[in-house]
């Protein structure tokens, strides 16, 4: 069996990243004539992603709760690279928060910044805060859902870090609801790991958080939310 896994993980290895080169490759020739032609790329990358890890890993994807679309701040469960591709084939050319050193990788952060990435810096205070809000702000306004992984960084399963300081501060400044969204793909593609297992990758989709709470409260809500999914979840500030 462990055989069997690590063959298709193999064959999954080689044919994503063989792939992506190919994506890659059409988004820098097709952005060079028309810049949202990266983000079509883009949604065509993430479904390329889902299709290899179905029929390649056998892994699915189910949903479970009503995912509502419109001006919401999504707050996203981090476990493993999964989601970070997947979320293009749950929404339409969502921006996505991504580590501000990523975005400066020579090459692919030149692509990322066209396809509208947020960039965050998480040690730069509130004027990254500012940055951060502006750029959320545009994404809203062109009919974008703002996405964000609130931990930081892949969380291995079972796991539940509070959130990162600057959530609060978002919540309160963009002023939008927030629709949290567990995940358990760390069970099936857990952190680090060369291994990939088939099995069902689940999104939860948690109770809408409502604008103009506390913060306290907003943070409380959305860190059990996303954190459903955990065998034992270890809620914030118990």
């Amino acid at each position: 069996m462990i055989l069997f896994t690590a063959l298709r993980s193999l064959a999954f290895m080689l044919v994503f990243y063989f792939g992506t080169a190919l994506f890659v490759l059409g988004a820098v020739i097709g952005g060079l004539f028309k810049p949202a032609h990266v983000q079509t790329v883009a949604t065509g990358w993430s479904r390329f992603h889902r299709v290899s890890a179905r029929w390649l890993l056998g892994q699915k994807v189910v949903v479970e709760g009503d995912l509502p679309h419109g001006p919401y701040l999504y707050i996203v469960k981090h476990e493993s690279m999964f989601e970070t591709i997947d979320l293009l084939c749950l929404f339409d050319r969502p921006a996505i928060g991504a580590k501000r050193e990523l975005l400066d990788i020579p090459f692919w952060g030149g692509i990322a910044r066209r396809y509208g990435l947020i960039p965050i810096e998480r040690t730069a205070g509130a004027s990254a805060l500012r940055t951060l809000r502006a750029s959320a702000k545009e994404a809203v306004a062109q009919g974008r859902a703002v996405c964000l992984f609130p931990e930081g960084t892949r969380v291995p399963h079972g796991e539940a870090p509070p959130l990162k300081s600057g959530f609060a501060g978002l919540y309160s400044l963009l002023g939008l609801p927030v629709v949290p969204i567990a995940i358990d793909s760390g069970v099936v593609s857990p952190r680090g790991k060369f291994l990939k297992h088939p099995g069902t990758i689940t999104y939860k989709v948690g109770e809408i958080v409502p604008t103009g709470l506390d913060r306290k409260e907003a943070e409380v809500r959305v860190h059990a939310a996303i954190n459903a999914l955990n065998p034992a979840s270890a809620l914030f500030g118990q």
